[in-house]
C-alpha cells in the first residue's frame, strides 16, 4: 500500500503553467528566462501559502533544464530537472531564515558562493523567510548579494516585505505575490476532487476557500481534512459543519428581519447561533460581511466586488434591490459602533442583541416620544395609564399626523375632552421649542398622542428650555482687558501647576483677533505646559469672558535667550569671566577651579 501523501505536497506546481493564480508574475519570469535577461537576485514576497517558494523551484529547474520548451517551460524529464525534484541537486540550495539567521550560516551560503555549478548552468540559491535574518547576518550578506560570480542567483522570498532591510530591497528584483482568489482556488480543489475520485459540491469548495483567506496551501489542507470526514463526498453541509462556519441561510434570514422590523425573530435567530457554539464577535463580523456585500451588490458597477459563486452572488442582487442604499450606510455604521465597543463592553451578548434592535429599527423607527432617546433629549414624565380598551402602541397614520400638524384653532375644535391625551400641537410650543431650535436636533412632526399614556405638557417644555438654554452659544465682545482679568484669575485657582503658572506669569498675551490670542514663551518645557493644561484653561477663559469661540496659540520668542545648563565647572568659570572679584577671592583663599 502506497503511502498517503497531502494534496498540498502531492499537487504541488511543477512547472509555471501549473502555478494557480499567479498568471501575470509567471508570465514575466518565462520571458525572462526565454530572452536570457536574468537578474542576479530576486525577491519573491507576498501571503503566505500563494506559490512564492514553488515558483523559486520553478525557477532553478528551469534555467537548469537541459532540452526546455520552447514556451520557456523544464521539460521535467532530464537529470537535471529530476534531481532538482528529488533535491538532490547540487546547483539548488535551500536555506529556512527563520531558523537559520546567525551570521555563520550566511557566511556558510558565501562560501558555497564559490563552487561553480555541477552539470548546469546555474547554482540557485533560496533562501526562504529572509526577513528573520538578523541585522549581522543582513550586513554579511551584503557583498555577496551585490557582486556574486555570473553562475550564482539568489532567491528571497519572505512575508514580510517591509521587515528587509532597504540596502537588501535596492539589490534585488521584486515580484509581489497576490492572494489567490476564491474562484481559482475552487477551480483546483475540482480538478484534483476528478484526480483523487471525490466528490465536490461547488458551495462546499466556495466554503473552504474562503476559510483559506487566500492562501492555496491551506486550502488543500481543509480540502483533505473535509474529504477524510466526509468520507470523500464535499458537500456544503459537510464543509460548514466541519469548518464551523456559519450559514449563509442565517445572515439572509436575519436581513429580512431588518427590513420587515421584526426584533423579536432576530433576537431568537442570534439565540439558536450562539446555542450551536459561535462566539458573538464572530456573527457581529459575518454579518457586517454581509450587510457590506449587500451594498456592494446593491449596484451593479460595484457587484464585481464579491466573492462568492453565481448562485450567492444572484441571492445577494435579489435582496440587495429590497432595500435601500441608505440602509445599507447606516446599517454598516451601527455594526462598525457594535464592533469597537465589544472588546469593552461588559454584557457583549445584550451589546450584540442591542444591534439587532437598532438594525430592526432602521426602517421601524420607535413611535414618539421613545424615539428622542438616541437624540440626548430628556422625556419627562411618563406615566403609564394604559386601559383594557386600547390597542397596543403603534406606529401614527398619515391622518393622524396631518391632523395634528393643523392650526391651534382647528385642532382644539376636533378634540374631545374624554381624549386619553392631548397631543401637543406645533403652534403652542415657544419660540425655544425642540423642533424651532437651531442648536437642537431637528425632530419631526409626528402625532404624540400614544395610546395607553399621558404625557406631562409642562415638564417636557421645561425641560426643552434648560436644555437650549444650556446649548445656547455665548457670543460676548471680549478685550484685552477683560482677557488679562481671566488670565489672573486662572492663575490665582490653579497654583499647583507650578510651570504654567510662571510660564502665565512671564508672558504677555496680545489680541490677534475678535476671539484669537497669541502668547509668547521662552522655553519648549512651557509650550509643552500649556499645551497640556489647554483645554482646561480655554474652557476657564470662555467661561469667564462668555464666549464660546475663544483660542489660543503658544509660541516660542526666538527674542529670549533659552538658558543652558552648563557643567559645575564651566559655570563656575562662566561666573569668574562675569565677577572678577570672586576670582580674586578664590585664589586668596588658595581654590582651584577643579
Amino acid at each position: 500500500m502506497d503511502n498517503y501523501i497531502v494534496s498540498a505536497r502531492k499537487y504541488r506546481p511543477a512547472t509555471f503553467r501549473s502555478v494557480v493564480g499567479q498568471k501575470a508574475l509567471t508570465s514575466t519570469l518565462k520571458n525572462a528566462i526565454t530572452t536570457d535577461r536574468l537578474a542576479q537576485a530576486y525577491l519573491f514576497c507576498g501571503p503566505r501559502g500563494v506559490g512564492k517558494t514553488s515558483c523559486a523551484r520553478i525557477f532553478a529547474k528551469t534555467i537548469n533544464c537541459l532540452n526546455p520548451t520552447a514556451d520557456g517551460e523544464a521539460c521535467c524529464e532530464c537529470e537535471n530537472c529530476k534531481a532538482i525534484e528529488r533535491g538532490t541537486s547540487m546547483n539548488v540550495v535551500e536555506l529556512d531564515a527563520a531558523s537559520n539567521n546567525s551570521v555563520d550560516d550566511i557566511r556558510d551560503i558565501t562560501d558555497q558562493v564559490q563552487t561553480p555549478p555541477q552539470g548546469g548552468k546555474y547554482r540557485v540559491f533560496i533562501i526562504d523567510e529572509v526577513h528573520m535574518l538578523s541585522s549581522a547576518a543582513f550586513n554579511a550578506f551584503l557583498k555577496t548579494l551585490e557582486e556574486p560570480p555570473k553562475y550564482v542567483i539568489f532567491i528571497l522570498a519572505t512575508t514580510e516585505k517591509h521587515k528587509v532591510l532597504p540596502t537588501i530591497l535596492s539589490r534585488c528584483q521584486t515580484y509581489d505575490f497576490r492572494r489567490i482568489t476564491i474562484e481559482d482556488m475552487v477551480e483546483q480543489m475540482q480538478y484534483i476532487g476528478q484526480q483523487e475520485g471525490i466528490k465536490t459540491d461547488p458551495r462546499g469548495l466556495e466554503v473552504i476557500a474562503r476559510k483559506a483567506d487566500g492562501a492555496m496551501r491551506d486550502a488543500l489542507s481543509i480540502f483533505d481534512q473535509v474529504a477524510a470526514s466526509s468520507r470523500g463526498n464535499i458537500t456544503y453541509e459537510s464543509a460548514i459543519e466541519n469548518l464551523n462556519v456559519l450559514d449563509y441561510e442565517y445572515y439572509f434570514r436575519l436581513v429580512d428581519m431588518f427590513r420587515a422590523g421584526d426584533i423579536s425573530g432576530a433576537l431568537l435567530l442570534y439565540r439558536d447561533v450562539r446555542a450551536k457554539g459561535f462566539d458573538s464577535l464572530f456573527f457581529l463580523n459575518g454579518l457586517s460581511d454581509h450587510v457590506r456585500n449587500l451594498m456592494v451588490a446593491a449596484d451593479p458597477r460595484t457587484a464585481e466586488l464579491l466573492e462568492t459563486s453565481k448562485d450567492i452572488a444572484e441571492r445577494y442582487t435579489q435582496q440587495a434591490t429590497s432595500l435601500p442604499l441608505q440602509w445599507y450606510y447606516a446599517a454598516m455604521k451601527v455594526l462598525n459602533d457594535g464592533d469597537v465597543q465589544y472588546r469593552t463592553a461588559t454584557n457583549k451578548q445584550f451589546l450584540v442583541e442591542l444591534v439587532l434592535i437598532r438594525l430592526c429599527q432602521l426602517l421601524k423607527p420607535a413611535t414618539p416620544p421613545f424615539d428622542l432617546v438616541d437624540r440626548d433629549f430628556p422625556l419627562g414624565d411618563i406615566t403609564g395609564a394604559a386601559t383594557t380598551s386600547q390597542p397596543a402602541p403603534s406606529r401614527p397614520t398619515t391622518q393622524q399626523v396631518a391632523q395634528h400638524q393643523r392650526p391651534q384653532s382647528s385642532q382644539s375644535s376636533q378634540s374631545s375632552p374624554s381624549s386619553p391625551i392631548s397631543p401637543i400641537s406645533p403652534s403652542s410650543q415657544s419660540p425655544q421649542s425642540a423642533s424651532e431650535s437651531p442648536n437642537f436636533p431637528r425632530v419631526r412632526k409626528r402625532a404624540t398622542g400614544i395610546p395607553g399614556f399621558r404625557l406631562n405638557d409642562n415638564s417636557v417644555q421645561e425641560k426643552v428650555a434648560q436644555y437650549n438654554e444650556q446649548r445656547k452659544e455665548h457670543r460676548e465682545k471680549v478685550d484685552i482687558e477683560g482677557f488679562m482679568q481671566a488670565w489672573v484669575a486662572y492663575q490665582q485657582a490653579n497654583r499647583q501647576q507650578h510651570i504654567l503658572t510662571s510660564a502665565m506669569r512671564n508672558s504677555t498675551p496680545r489680541q490677534t483677533g475678535d476671539v484669537e490670542f497669541l502668547t509668547m514663551v521662552g522655553h519648549p518645557a512651557e509650550v509643552q505646559a500649556f499645551e497640556l493644561a489647554m483645554p482646561q484653561l480655554i474652557a476657564f477663559l470662555r467661561n469667564q469672558l462668555r464666549n464660546d469661540f475663544i483660542s489660543l496659540r503658544v509660541e516660542i520668542d526666538p527674542t529670549r535667550a533659552v538658558s543652558k545648563q552648563l557643567p559645575p565647572q564651566e559655570f563656575l568659570k562662566e561666573c569668574v569671566e562675569k565677577n572678577p572679584a570672586l576670582g580674586e577671592l578664590l585664589r586668596k583663599l588658595e581654590g582651584e577651579l577643579a
